[in-house]
Protein backbone atom coordinates (compact mmCIF):
# COMPACT_ATOMS: atom_id res chain seq x y z
CA UNK A 1 0.00 0.00 0.00
CA UNK A 2 1.53 3.80 -1.12
CA UNK A 3 2.30 5.69 1.79
CA UNK A 4 0.50 9.05 1.41
CA UNK A 5 2.09 12.05 0.10
CA UNK A 6 3.69 14.33 2.38
CA UNK A 7 4.14 18.34 2.35
CA UNK A 8 7.53 20.40 2.26
CA UNK A 9 8.38 23.74 2.14
CA UNK A 10 10.52 23.53 -0.94
CA UNK A 11 11.03 20.36 -3.25
CA UNK A 12 14.09 20.15 -5.72
CA UNK A 13 12.88 18.03 -8.86
CA UNK A 14 16.74 16.09 -9.99
CA UNK A 15 19.40 15.66 -7.96
CA UNK A 16 22.04 16.88 -10.31
CA UNK A 17 24.50 19.96 -9.85
CA UNK A 18 22.11 22.33 -9.54
CA UNK A 19 19.99 21.12 -6.81
CA UNK A 20 23.38 19.97 -4.61
CA UNK A 21 24.68 23.24 -5.21
CA UNK A 22 20.92 24.59 -3.64
CA UNK A 23 21.12 22.14 -0.55
CA UNK A 24 24.81 23.13 -0.28
CA UNK A 25 23.82 26.77 -0.50
CA UNK A 26 20.92 26.86 2.14
CA UNK A 27 23.22 25.05 4.39
CA UNK A 28 25.42 27.74 3.87
CA UNK A 29 23.38 30.25 5.09
CA UNK A 30 22.06 28.63 7.87
CA UNK A 31 18.48 28.01 6.89
CA UNK A 32 16.83 25.85 9.26
CA UNK A 33 13.08 24.74 10.36
CA UNK A 34 12.48 24.54 6.30
CA UNK A 35 10.93 21.04 5.38
CA UNK A 36 13.00 20.13 1.87
CA UNK A 37 12.27 17.24 -0.19
CA UNK A 38 14.48 15.69 -3.03
CA UNK A 39 12.65 13.64 -5.69
CA UNK A 40 15.42 12.27 -8.02
CA UNK A 41 15.32 8.39 -8.49
CA UNK A 42 19.33 8.19 -8.59
CA UNK A 43 21.23 9.49 -5.54
CA UNK A 44 24.41 10.87 -6.87
CA UNK A 45 27.49 10.46 -5.60
CA UNK A 46 31.51 9.90 -7.16
CA UNK A 47 32.94 11.55 -10.07
CA UNK A 48 30.05 11.01 -12.58
CA UNK A 49 31.14 15.03 -14.49
CA UNK A 50 33.73 17.83 -14.31
CA UNK A 51 33.34 21.29 -14.14
CA UNK A 52 35.50 24.56 -15.44
CA UNK A 53 34.61 27.90 -14.50
CA UNK A 54 36.46 31.56 -13.46
CA UNK A 55 36.02 33.16 -10.17
CA UNK A 56 37.66 35.11 -7.65
CA UNK A 57 39.76 32.84 -4.65
CA UNK A 58 38.74 32.99 -1.29
CA UNK A 59 34.79 31.23 -1.46
CA UNK A 60 33.21 28.18 0.12
CA UNK A 61 34.42 26.11 -3.44
CA UNK A 62 38.37 26.68 -2.53
CA UNK A 63 38.71 23.58 -0.54
CA UNK A 64 36.95 21.49 -2.82
CA UNK A 65 38.78 22.27 -6.07
CA UNK A 66 40.90 19.78 -8.10
CA UNK A 67 43.25 22.48 -9.56
CA UNK A 68 43.33 25.92 -10.38
CA UNK A 69 45.03 28.02 -12.80
CA UNK A 70 45.50 31.88 -12.90
CA UNK A 71 47.22 31.60 -16.09
CA UNK A 72 45.92 30.43 -19.23
CA UNK A 73 46.46 30.13 -22.67
CA UNK A 74 44.66 30.55 -26.00
CA UNK A 75 46.14 28.85 -29.40
CA UNK A 76 44.78 29.61 -32.75
CA UNK A 77 46.55 28.33 -35.66
CA UNK A 78 48.82 30.76 -35.79
CA UNK A 79 49.41 32.45 -32.94
CA UNK A 80 49.33 31.50 -28.91
CA UNK A 81 47.76 33.68 -26.44
CA UNK A 82 49.72 33.09 -22.80
CA UNK A 83 46.76 34.88 -20.97
CA UNK A 84 47.10 36.69 -17.19
CA UNK A 85 43.60 36.22 -15.74
CA UNK A 86 44.65 37.84 -12.13
CA UNK A 87 42.12 38.96 -10.15
CA UNK A 88 40.44 35.87 -11.28
CA UNK A 89 41.33 32.26 -11.85
CA UNK A 90 40.47 29.25 -14.14
CA UNK A 91 39.33 26.29 -11.91
CA UNK A 92 38.29 22.87 -12.08
CA UNK A 93 35.75 21.04 -9.72
CA UNK A 94 35.14 17.19 -10.03
CA UNK A 95 31.49 16.36 -8.43
CA UNK A 96 32.43 13.89 -6.19
CA UNK A 97 33.10 16.80 -3.30
CA UNK A 98 29.94 18.70 -4.77
CA UNK A 99 27.79 15.39 -4.21
CA UNK A 100 29.35 14.77 -0.56
CA UNK A 101 28.79 18.28 0.41
CA UNK A 102 24.98 18.78 -0.50
CA UNK A 103 24.93 14.98 1.10
CA UNK A 104 26.17 16.79 4.69
CA UNK A 105 23.60 19.44 4.00
CA UNK A 106 21.14 16.81 3.17
CA UNK A 107 21.62 15.22 6.58
CA UNK A 108 22.06 18.77 8.64
CA UNK A 109 18.46 20.08 6.72
CA UNK A 110 17.11 16.89 7.72
CA UNK A 111 15.55 16.69 4.02
CA UNK A 112 13.47 14.01 2.92
CA UNK A 113 14.67 12.25 0.04
CA UNK A 114 12.09 10.45 -2.60
CA UNK A 115 13.75 8.01 -4.99
CA UNK A 116 11.49 7.94 -7.92
CA UNK A 117 11.40 10.15 -11.23
CA UNK A 118 9.41 13.36 -11.35
CA UNK A 119 6.58 13.01 -13.51
CA UNK A 120 3.81 15.94 -14.01
CA UNK A 121 3.67 18.83 -11.42
CA UNK A 122 0.77 20.89 -10.69
CA UNK A 123 0.59 24.28 -9.47
CA UNK A 124 -2.89 25.67 -8.13
CA UNK A 125 -1.16 28.91 -7.09
CA UNK A 126 -0.72 27.92 -3.23
CA UNK A 127 1.25 24.67 -3.57
CA UNK A 128 2.56 22.57 -5.99
CA UNK A 129 1.56 18.89 -6.84
CA UNK A 130 4.39 16.57 -7.83
CA UNK A 131 3.30 13.54 -9.51
CA UNK A 132 5.72 10.13 -10.28
CA UNK A 133 5.68 9.12 -13.95
CA UNK A 134 3.32 6.84 -13.40
CA UNK A 135 1.03 9.38 -12.29
CA UNK A 136 1.14 8.85 -8.18
CA UNK A 137 0.87 12.07 -6.26
CA UNK A 138 4.24 11.96 -4.70
CA UNK A 139 4.13 15.47 -2.29
CA UNK A 140 3.32 18.57 -2.05
CA UNK A 141 5.57 21.42 -2.13
CA UNK A 142 4.83 25.65 -1.81
CA UNK A 143 8.19 25.72 -3.77
CA UNK A 144 9.42 23.44 -6.38
CA UNK A 145 12.73 24.14 -7.52
CA UNK A 146 12.96 22.12 -10.99
CA UNK A 147 16.34 21.00 -12.71
CA UNK A 148 14.97 18.58 -15.17
CA UNK A 149 15.64 19.15 -18.67
CA UNK A 150 12.97 20.80 -20.98
CA UNK A 151 12.69 22.38 -24.17
CA UNK A 152 12.78 25.64 -24.85
CA UNK A 153 9.52 27.83 -24.86
CA UNK A 154 9.81 27.86 -28.66
CA UNK A 155 12.73 26.58 -30.93
CA UNK A 156 15.42 28.58 -31.39
CA UNK A 157 16.41 30.38 -34.65
CA UNK A 158 20.21 28.88 -33.87
CA UNK A 159 20.48 25.44 -32.72
CA UNK A 160 23.75 24.49 -31.97
CA UNK A 161 25.60 21.70 -29.25
CA UNK A 162 28.43 21.86 -27.55
CA UNK A 163 29.63 18.56 -27.07
CA UNK A 164 32.39 16.56 -25.99
CA UNK A 165 34.76 13.71 -25.09
CA UNK A 166 37.45 14.20 -22.31
CA UNK A 167 40.22 11.36 -21.35
CA UNK A 168 41.91 11.49 -18.12
CA UNK A 169 45.35 10.56 -18.35
CA UNK A 170 47.96 9.55 -16.36
CA UNK A 171 52.04 9.94 -17.73
CA UNK A 172 54.43 7.98 -16.72
CA UNK A 173 56.54 10.76 -16.50
CA UNK A 174 56.11 14.81 -16.02
CA UNK A 175 54.54 15.96 -19.45
CA UNK A 176 52.08 18.30 -17.98
CA UNK A 177 52.46 22.26 -17.18
CA UNK A 178 50.69 22.47 -13.89
CA UNK A 179 50.82 25.97 -13.68
CA UNK A 180 48.92 26.73 -17.18
CA UNK A 181 46.08 25.85 -18.81
CA UNK A 182 45.19 25.26 -22.45
CA UNK A 183 41.87 26.87 -22.73
CA UNK A 184 40.93 26.94 -25.97
CA UNK A 185 43.27 25.17 -28.71
CA UNK A 186 41.94 25.74 -32.24
CA UNK A 187 44.45 23.70 -34.08
CA UNK A 188 42.18 20.87 -34.49
CA UNK A 189 40.64 20.46 -37.98
CA UNK A 190 37.32 22.70 -37.78
CA UNK A 191 33.95 20.80 -39.11
CA UNK A 192 32.65 22.30 -42.33
CA UNK A 193 29.89 23.43 -40.16
CA UNK A 194 30.62 24.42 -36.38
CA UNK A 195 33.66 25.34 -34.28
CA UNK A 196 36.54 22.45 -32.70
CA UNK A 197 38.98 23.09 -30.37
CA UNK A 198 40.92 20.65 -27.57
CA UNK A 199 41.74 22.03 -24.47
CA UNK A 200 44.37 20.77 -21.22
CA UNK A 201 43.46 20.88 -17.88
CA UNK A 202 46.34 19.33 -15.92
CA UNK A 203 46.16 18.44 -12.20
CA UNK A 204 49.89 18.18 -12.01
CA UNK A 205 53.15 17.11 -14.19
CA UNK A 206 51.38 13.91 -15.14
CA UNK A 207 47.52 14.56 -14.70
CA UNK A 208 45.73 15.96 -16.45
CA UNK A 209 42.00 16.19 -18.37
CA UNK A 210 42.17 16.03 -22.40
CA UNK A 211 39.37 17.08 -24.02
CA UNK A 212 38.06 17.47 -27.62
CA UNK A 213 35.35 19.81 -27.97
CA UNK A 214 33.19 21.17 -31.17
CA UNK A 215 30.19 23.42 -31.23
CA UNK A 216 28.10 22.33 -34.06
CA UNK A 217 24.32 21.10 -34.95
CA UNK A 218 24.97 17.49 -34.80
CA UNK A 219 26.91 15.15 -32.56
CA UNK A 220 29.65 12.90 -33.50
CA UNK A 221 29.88 8.69 -32.90
CA UNK A 222 32.03 7.57 -30.51
CA UNK A 223 34.54 6.51 -33.33
CA UNK A 224 34.83 10.25 -34.27
CA UNK A 225 35.27 11.37 -30.85
CA UNK A 226 38.04 9.08 -30.15
CA UNK A 227 39.82 9.74 -33.48
CA UNK A 228 39.46 13.35 -32.77
CA UNK A 229 41.11 13.28 -28.97
CA UNK A 230 43.93 10.67 -30.82
CA UNK A 231 44.76 13.16 -33.26
CA UNK A 232 44.72 15.74 -30.61
CA UNK A 233 47.32 13.88 -27.89
CA UNK A 234 49.40 13.49 -31.02
CA UNK A 235 49.52 17.91 -31.74
CA UNK A 236 50.66 17.92 -28.39
CA UNK A 237 53.40 15.50 -28.95
CA UNK A 238 52.29 12.97 -25.88
CA UNK A 239 53.13 9.37 -26.24
CA UNK A 240 50.35 7.20 -26.07
CA UNK A 241 52.83 4.24 -25.13
CA UNK A 242 53.55 6.81 -21.85
CA UNK A 243 50.05 6.82 -21.28
CA UNK A 244 47.27 5.63 -19.59
CA UNK A 245 43.29 6.81 -20.11
CA UNK A 246 42.00 5.87 -16.51
CA UNK A 247 38.43 8.37 -17.34
CA UNK A 248 36.33 9.00 -19.65
CA UNK A 249 34.21 11.78 -19.96
CA UNK A 250 31.41 13.17 -22.23
CA UNK A 251 28.67 15.21 -22.51
CA UNK A 252 26.39 17.75 -24.71
CA UNK A 253 25.16 20.92 -23.81
CA UNK A 254 22.32 23.05 -25.88
CA UNK A 255 23.40 26.58 -27.82
CA UNK A 256 20.24 27.95 -28.57
CA UNK A 257 18.74 31.28 -28.75
CA UNK A 258 15.16 29.59 -27.98
CA UNK A 259 14.31 31.54 -24.96
CA UNK A 260 14.25 29.22 -21.72
CA UNK A 261 11.28 30.07 -19.37
CA UNK A 262 12.67 30.03 -15.96
CA UNK A 263 9.41 30.60 -14.20
CA UNK A 264 6.94 28.44 -15.72
CA UNK A 265 4.34 28.65 -13.09
CA UNK A 266 3.38 30.84 -9.52
CA UNK A 267 5.14 28.56 -7.27
CA UNK A 268 7.93 26.25 -9.59
CA UNK A 269 11.47 27.83 -10.22
CA UNK A 270 13.28 26.17 -13.16
CA UNK A 271 17.36 26.25 -12.42
CA UNK A 272 20.51 25.12 -14.21
CA UNK A 273 20.09 24.97 -18.26
CA UNK A 274 16.27 24.58 -17.88
CA UNK A 275 16.33 28.08 -15.67
CA UNK A 276 18.83 29.95 -18.22
CA UNK A 277 22.03 28.90 -16.93
CA UNK A 278 23.80 28.01 -19.47
CA UNK A 279 25.39 30.74 -21.88
CA UNK A 280 23.77 30.07 -25.21
CA UNK A 281 27.06 31.58 -27.14
CA UNK A 282 30.00 29.10 -25.37
CA UNK A 283 27.77 26.34 -23.11
CA UNK A 284 29.48 27.39 -19.77
CA UNK A 285 26.96 26.76 -16.82
CA UNK A 286 28.27 26.18 -13.90
CA UNK A 287 29.34 30.05 -12.41
CA UNK A 288 25.43 30.73 -13.26
CA UNK A 289 24.23 27.84 -11.28
CA UNK A 290 26.45 28.83 -8.69
CA UNK A 291 25.03 32.10 -8.13
CA UNK A 292 21.36 30.89 -8.93
CA UNK A 293 21.65 28.75 -5.81
CA UNK A 294 23.13 31.60 -3.30
CA UNK A 295 20.61 33.66 -4.49
CA UNK A 296 17.60 31.28 -3.68
CA UNK A 297 19.29 30.30 -0.39
CA UNK A 298 19.59 34.02 0.66
CA UNK A 299 15.52 34.27 -0.37
CA UNK A 300 14.84 31.86 1.76
CA UNK A 301 17.04 32.87 4.64
CA UNK A 302 15.16 36.25 4.71
CA UNK A 303 11.53 34.67 4.00
CA UNK A 304 11.25 35.78 0.10
CA UNK A 305 10.12 33.80 -2.46
CA UNK A 306 13.28 31.42 -3.71
CA UNK A 307 13.24 33.28 -7.20
CA UNK A 308 16.79 33.74 -8.62
CA UNK A 309 17.50 36.82 -11.00
CA UNK A 310 18.21 36.17 -14.50
CA UNK A 311 21.40 34.51 -15.09
CA UNK A 312 22.20 37.13 -17.75
CA UNK A 313 21.23 40.15 -18.81
CA UNK A 314 18.94 40.60 -21.96
CA UNK A 315 21.33 42.37 -24.18
CA UNK A 316 23.59 39.43 -23.27
CA UNK A 317 21.18 37.11 -24.87
CA UNK A 318 20.71 38.94 -27.79
CA UNK A 319 24.61 38.92 -28.35
CA UNK A 320 24.39 35.74 -27.73
CA UNK A 321 21.98 35.12 -30.42
CA UNK A 322 23.78 37.17 -32.81
CA UNK A 323 26.93 35.65 -32.67
CA UNK A 324 25.32 32.29 -33.04
CA UNK A 325 23.85 32.99 -36.26
CA UNK A 326 27.23 34.96 -37.60
CA UNK A 327 28.50 31.41 -36.78
CA UNK A 328 26.20 29.31 -38.10
CA UNK A 329 25.93 30.88 -41.58
CA UNK A 330 29.78 30.46 -41.57
CA UNK A 331 30.03 34.76 -41.86
CA UNK A 332 32.57 34.36 -39.55
CA UNK A 333 35.47 31.85 -38.82
CA UNK A 334 35.18 30.40 -35.04
CA UNK A 335 39.09 29.96 -34.76
CA UNK A 336 39.12 33.91 -35.67
CA UNK A 337 36.04 35.15 -33.39
CA UNK A 338 37.42 33.60 -30.29
CA UNK A 339 40.58 34.38 -30.93
CA UNK A 340 40.29 38.06 -31.32
CA UNK A 341 37.93 38.57 -28.30
CA UNK A 342 40.92 37.18 -26.16
CA UNK A 343 43.41 39.03 -28.38
CA UNK A 344 42.17 42.41 -28.28
CA UNK A 345 40.18 42.27 -25.00
CA UNK A 346 41.89 41.84 -21.41
CA UNK A 347 41.42 38.34 -20.35
CA UNK A 348 39.39 38.96 -17.00
CA UNK A 349 37.02 41.56 -19.55
CA UNK A 350 35.80 38.54 -21.39
CA UNK A 351 35.53 36.01 -18.31
CA UNK A 352 33.33 38.82 -16.72
CA UNK A 353 31.25 38.99 -20.08
CA UNK A 354 31.16 35.59 -20.72
CA UNK A 355 29.40 35.54 -17.25
CA UNK A 356 27.45 38.67 -17.88
CA UNK A 357 28.81 40.95 -15.56
CA UNK A 358 30.04 43.65 -17.91
CA UNK A 359 29.00 47.00 -18.25
CA UNK A 360 27.55 48.24 -21.29
CA UNK A 361 31.00 50.36 -22.24
CA UNK A 362 32.89 47.06 -21.74
CA UNK A 363 30.26 44.99 -23.82
CA UNK A 364 30.58 47.78 -26.50
CA UNK A 365 34.52 47.31 -26.30
CA UNK A 366 34.12 43.82 -26.41
CA UNK A 367 31.74 43.76 -29.57
CA UNK A 368 34.37 46.59 -31.45
CA UNK A 369 37.25 43.38 -31.48
CA UNK A 370 35.13 40.93 -33.41
CA UNK A 371 34.75 41.61 -37.42
CA UNK A 372 32.18 44.59 -38.27
CA UNK A 373 31.07 43.32 -41.40
CA UNK A 374 29.72 39.96 -40.50
CA UNK A 375 28.78 40.79 -37.42
CA UNK A 376 25.99 43.76 -38.78
CA UNK A 377 25.34 41.16 -41.41
CA UNK A 378 24.61 38.78 -38.75
CA UNK A 379 22.18 41.87 -36.71
CA UNK A 380 20.45 42.32 -39.54
CA UNK A 381 19.68 38.86 -40.32
CA UNK A 382 18.48 38.27 -36.22
CA UNK A 383 15.89 41.48 -36.70
CA UNK A 384 14.21 40.43 -39.62
CA UNK A 385 13.87 36.25 -38.36
CA UNK A 386 12.27 38.40 -35.04
CA UNK A 387 10.07 39.93 -37.03
CA UNK A 388 8.93 36.90 -38.95
CA UNK A 389 8.87 35.29 -36.19
CA UNK A 390 5.90 37.78 -34.51
CA UNK A 391 3.87 37.15 -38.17
CA UNK A 392 4.05 33.59 -38.16
CA UNK A 393 4.95 32.33 -34.85
CA UNK A 394 4.33 28.42 -35.78
CA UNK A 395 6.55 28.30 -38.86
CA UNK A 396 9.95 26.96 -37.21
CA UNK A 397 9.81 22.46 -36.44
CA UNK A 398 9.71 21.62 -32.49
CA UNK A 399 13.48 21.11 -31.08
CA UNK A 400 13.83 18.02 -29.05
CA UNK A 401 16.35 17.95 -26.03
CA UNK A 402 19.08 15.62 -26.62
CA UNK A 403 18.88 12.92 -24.29
CA UNK A 404 22.26 13.21 -23.39
CA UNK A 405 22.27 16.95 -22.10
CA UNK A 406 23.16 17.17 -19.11
CA UNK A 407 22.02 19.67 -15.98
CA UNK A 408 25.09 21.67 -15.21
CA UNK A 409 28.30 21.81 -16.44
CA UNK A 410 32.03 20.56 -17.37
CA UNK A 411 35.37 20.94 -18.63
CA UNK A 412 35.70 21.86 -22.25
CA UNK A 413 32.44 24.37 -21.73
CA UNK A 414 30.43 22.42 -19.89
CA UNK A 415 29.56 18.77 -19.21
CA UNK A 416 33.15 17.29 -18.33
CA UNK A 417 34.30 20.61 -17.28
CA UNK A 418 32.93 23.94 -17.77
Amino acid sequence: MDSPPVDVDLALVGGGGAASLVLAALDRHRVRDLRVAVVDPVHRRGQDRTWAFWDEPGNDLDDLLSASWSRVEVVGPDARHALDLAPLRYAMLRSGPIYQRAAEAERRLDALRIPAAAGRVDDDGDRVLVHAVDGRLLLRARWLLDSRPTAPRRPGRTNWLQHFRGWWLTADRPVFDPDRAVLMDFRTPQPTRGVSFGYVLPVDSRYALVEYTEFSPGLLTGAAYDAALTGYRDLLGLDPARLTVSEVENGVIPMTDGPFVARPSPRVVRLGTAGGATRPSTGFTFSAMYRQADQVARAVASGRPPVPAPAYPRRHRWMDAVALRALDANLVDGPDFFGRLFARNPAPRVLRFLDGHTSVVEDLAVMRSTRLRPMVTATVADAAARIRDRITPARRPAWVVPPAVVDSESSGTDGSGQ
